[in-house]
């Protein structure tokens, strides 16, 4: 790794990943010709958990932008990467876009016909305008990571202190979007799987899991990647343990949302609420959820409240990769007892599904890592934070 901090050949990576991603997705369209619906249900879980990270990371890029902090920097160019893969998942998308009424009962007329609620919401579930609204959000979405990512590359070739101050100005109103479009590709994407159900605060539970999916992946990423190098300089217990607090925060705030929905709709005990529940609590569902209580939550609250894990990246990386894994299985939790089986039903597309998409967009991220440093090293900020500690080193 030379001096600028560039990222070290990662070919190799990309062709395991990308291999790998090429293996699963193959073995999932095969699985397509015997059972097409199950296969964009599962395809479908795989794009929101992979969605997930790469939005979240434009939320904490963001994030950044507007608070400032030295744990940021750490991680900013792994978020800017994930960020910059957004416009792949426009790709990523098509299958579920082209195979509307298999996924989604709305789109059925025979059902919409049959149907005085969805009657009701027609003029918002329709086809053409859920296809508009999936434009415009892909169209946001691109515009704030292509100018986060532009004036960040800037930053490379001047220490102007203009560049930081633009990418201040769009994290504001950014931040804004980022919510509302979020808030509503989730009620399009998910929540609509089962129409009649409604929650006011669904959008914010999506939210605060993608920025927790996006902490984990890059925070595992770069326990890979600080071993040596600038990044390794970076990487300090102090931060480490700011980008530890970071994780709890979102954990508490993923209990929290998800809770008060979970209380609300039950004492509401409303039929077009309250099924969305004793669908997900019945049938052997009721193990996959107390599974999330206790390792999407109880588990990393406690290990996070422990200040020796949060200061050393391996038993980091560890409570990463879980959490990784028990985002998967949230996802898992709110799409797939929409497929209409009874109880609990686990197939192996809902595996393969992630492994493939997963190691396609693993592969493009890492192309997007290896195309800057990985620190921004031109940055007000982060040159009067690597001064300072230059000048209080021992001689």
């Amino acid at each position: 790794m030379n001096s600028t901090g560039a990222v070290p050949d990662l070919k190799r990576a990309r062709a395991l990943a990308l291999g790998i991603g090429a293996v699963a997705l193959a073995a999932c369209l095969a699985g397509a010709m015997a059972d097409y619906a199950q296969f964009l249900h599962s395809y479908l879980l795989a794009f929101l958990l992979w969605a997930g990270v790469a939005l979240g990371c434009c939320a904490l890029v963001m994030l950044h932008h507007l608070t400032g902090g030295e744990w940021g920097y750490v991680i900013r160019r792994l978020l800017e990467s994930g960020m910059r893969t957004i416009p792949f998942l426009a790709v990523f998308i098509l299958p579920v876009l082209v195979s509307l009424p298999t996924l989604y009962v709305w789109a059925r007329p025979e059902v919409m016909a049959a149907d005085e609620i969805l009657q009701a919401k027609s003029a918002y579930l329709n086809q053409p305008f859920f296809l508009a609204r999936t434009a415009f959000y892909f169209l946001v979405w691109m515009t704030l990571a292509w100018f986060l990512s532009k004036w960040s590359g800037m930053q490379d070739t001047s220490d102007d202190p203009a560049w930081s101050r633009k990418l201040r100005a769009l994290s504001a109103p950014g931040i804004l979007l980022y919510a509302l479009t979020v808030t509503f590709a989730s009620v399009d994407w998910a929540m609509s799987l089962e129409p009649h159900f409604f929650s006011t605060i669904y959008g914010v539970m999506f939210m605060i899991g993608q920025a927790l999916s996006a902490m984990a992946f890059v925070l595992l990423v770069s326990g890979f990647l600080n071993r040596q190098g600038p990044l390794a300089r970076m990487t300090t217990k102090p931060r480490l343990n700011d980008l530890g607090n970071l994780m709890l925060a979102f954990v508490m705030l993923w209990a929290y949302i998800s809770f008060s929905q979970f209380l609300i709709v039950w004492s509401g005990n409303l039929p077009e609420e309250i099924t969305w529940y004793t669908h997900r609590l019945k049938g052997g569902w009721a193990v996959v959820a107390l599974l999330l209580v206790v390792f999407h939550f109880a588990v990393p609250f406690l290990l996070l409240l422990v200040r020796d894990v949060k200061r050393r990246a391996r038993r980091l990386q560890v409570l990463c990769g879980l959490l990784l894994a028990m985002r998967l299985l949230d996802l898992f939790w709110v799409v797939t007892p929409t497929h209409g089986t009874e109880g609990l039903h686990v197939h192996w597309m809902d595996a393969a599904a992630p492994v493939g998409l997963g190691g396609v967009w693993v592969a493009i991220f890492l192309w997007q890592l290896q195309k800057r440093p990985l620190l921004p090293a031109q940055d007000p900020e982060l040159k009067e934070i690597l001064q300072h500690e230059r000048s209080s080193a021992p001689a």
